[in-house]
């Protein structure tokens, strides 16, 4: 073979050895379209709260459609503990492969930094962004055997109770307890915060008529209001609520400082590979606009959302210095 001849033959080998290359490059990419590499095994999703609130419900919703749509299980792990601490730390310190996830909520993303200072061994660039699975109006409801029609009303007869009115929320520094906050700020009432261990037993306590207002998430209250066991007063979102059209807002009922909205997505441990990251926030994406998952998110009085690892993470940002000065103007202490 002459020189020539060596030359061009050599020239071809080492281009089909760099398609090969690529092709196989392209095979084992993390998160590529056809999932090769990720997920091959059972992926967690870590929910950093008891089993039956607001995040395990949302969290349940989104597993099955995952384990469809992506070809492997999506396991929902509850791991509770300080405010939903124990099991953001857990996931923040998992291995960053895809397959140890975080269903995150506007206390472990946000509100936890403020209120744990100091106690908690995980920091906000510990944790990726994926997407925003859902907003949450919080809620603020009386028992059904109140005098109390309005929330107007509710700030008249707090304003007149020398003792001061009570309020449950499902835990001491939660999103709920700082609503109440920022009621009594916009208000100017004095109101005693009575703390529960889960919106459960403090639903029970608030129907029972054993604290005069409930603040909650939506979702876990909705079915007592429909049933008529509690009496919503107002939303805590910018909108009305589409579960509860005839409720009014905050601003509707005349407290335009007491905006606030829970939210609940999916984050990842920091370092893990951006196409996964890509891949879990269409895929997310895409489930949320089917029309029967919006409908059970709806059914938990929820707003589905879907956004970019980018949006959620700035919305975490933002919410991070909002709940910050909440807590230290509030003084507000964890347990």
């Amino acid at each position: 073979m002459n020189t020539s001849a060596l030359t061009r033959r050599r020239a071809m080998q080492g281009t089909v050895l760099a398609a090969a290359t690529a092709m196989a490059s392209f095979g084992s990419s993390p998160g590529n379209a056809q999932g090769v590499a990720w997920p091959s095994r059972p992926v967690r999703i870590v929910v950093p709260f008891p089993a039956g609130g607001t995040t395990d419900l949302l969290a349940r919703i989104l597993a099955e459609p995952l384990q469809q749509r992506l070809g492997a299980p999506f396991v929902v792990e509850n791991r509770g503990g300080a405010g939903g601490s124990v099991g953001s730390d857990l996931v923040s310190k998992a291995d960053p492969d895809g397959y140890t996830l975080l269903m995150t909520t506007i206390g472990t993303a946000a509100i936890n930094y403020e209120l744990y200072k100091g106690s908690i061994n995980y920091k906000p660039e510990d944790l990726a962004a994926v997407t925003n699975m859902a907003n949450v109006p919080n809620v603020l409801a009386v028992p059904a055997s109140s005098a109390v029609r309005t929330l107007q009303d509710f700030v008249v007869r707090a304003k007149s109770n020398a003792g001061g009115s009570t309020f449950g929320s499902s835990g001491n520094g939660s999103s709920l307890h700082l609503t109440g906050e920022l009621l009594k700020e916009a208000a100017g009432i004095d109101l005693i915060h009575v703390p529960y261990r889960g919106s459960g037993p403090m639903l029970i306590d608030a129907i029972a008529g054993r604290v005069d207002l409930a603040i909650d998430n939506l979702p876990s209250s909705i079915g007592h209001i429909r049933d008529g066991r509690l009496r919503a007063l107002a939303v805590t979102s910018p909108q009305r609520s589409p579960s509860l059209p005839d409720v009014p807002t905050v601003r509707e009922a005349g407290l335009p400082g007491v905006e606030t909205v829970a939210w609940f997505g999916i984050q990842a441990p920091s370092r893990t590979p951006r196409p996964i990251i890509d891949r879990l926030s269409t895929e997310i994406g895409a489930i949320l606009k089917d029309p029967a998952i919006r409908a059970k998110v709806a059914e938990q009085g929820g707003e589905p959302v879907g956004d970019s690892p980018e949006e959620f993470q700035r919305l975490i940002d933002a919410e991070i210095r909002r709940w910050a000065e909440v807590i230290r103007r509030a003084n507000v202490r964890p347990d």
